[in-house]
């Protein structure tokens, strides 16, 4: 009996496979992983000299120098419109690897979802729901009023987003950590970066280890696995 060749999806005929048309991969329907923005670069020779920082708030980045020499630069989400972060001359006053704000947070169910993401202590809280501190991961304190820089969000490179404070990306944070110490440099200006905006063009993460324009050469966890937020928030 002879078997009709559109019945199968592909047969073999002196070596050379015969595809049914219909078969072919439409292109359109391949799941790529999802393309995220190139935050920071790092390449931070460790030789001598000091860190100083610079940040640029109309571009919205930092820029790192070790004694004169560059060696990084990261965008940061600084204070939003009524929050604004102001321009001035700091120093790294205090190091604290796990800190929650005692002013800000966000209220969730008793499932975790959120019901208000912007909530303030003494908010009144609804039946049913916890009030949660904000966690600010390597947190690096500015002022004697609550502004510094640590862990978080940039939902939108180049654009303002926290209440006053410099968000650096979660992934970068532990490694500039690690680079400062109490008494760094910090400068915030109205004035543009150095270099001019980046372009937080999206690309594929990379499995090789490299992010923004070099390799990460040290990270660590933001908190030990099963570390939870204190009862009473704390600090600034």
């Amino acid at each position: 009996m002879r078997v009709p060749l559109l019945s199968f999806p592909a047969m073999t005929l002196s070596g050379i496979v015969l595809v049914c048309a219909s078969c072919a991969v439409d292109d359109r329907t391949i799941h790529r992983p999802k393309p995220r923005p190139v935050l920071y670069g790092w390449h931070d020779d460790g030789g001598d000299g000091k860190v100083t920082i610079r940040i640029s708030l109309p571009d919205q980045i930092a820029e790192f120098q070790r004694g004169g020499r560059e060696i990084g630069w990261s965008y940061v989400a600084t204070g939003k419109e009524g929050h604004g972060t102001r321009a001035g001359t700091y120093r790294i006053m205090e190091k604290i690897e796990d800190k929650y704000s005692n002013r800000y947070g966000w209220i969730e169910d008793e499932f975790g979802n959120v019901v208000d993401g912007d909530a303030k202590v003494g908010d009144k809280v609804p039946p049913g729901t916890t009030y949660v501190p904000a966690p600010m991961p390597f947190w690096m304190r500015l002022t004697s009023y609550g502004i510094g820089m640590h862990g978080g969000l940039i939902p939108e490179p180049g654009k303002p987003a926290s209440h006053g404070c410099i968000r650096l990306p979660k992934e970068f944070v532990p490694i500039l950590f690690d680079s400062v110490e109490v008494g760094t440099p910090v400068t915030i200006t109205n004035a543009p970066s150095k270099h001019g905006p980046r372009n937080p063009s999206e690309v594929p993460l990379p499995s090789d280890g490299f992010m923004g324009e070099s390799r990460v050469i040290s990270s660590r966890p933001l908190g030990a696995p099963g570390f939870a937020p204190p009862p009473v928030p704390f600090g600034y």
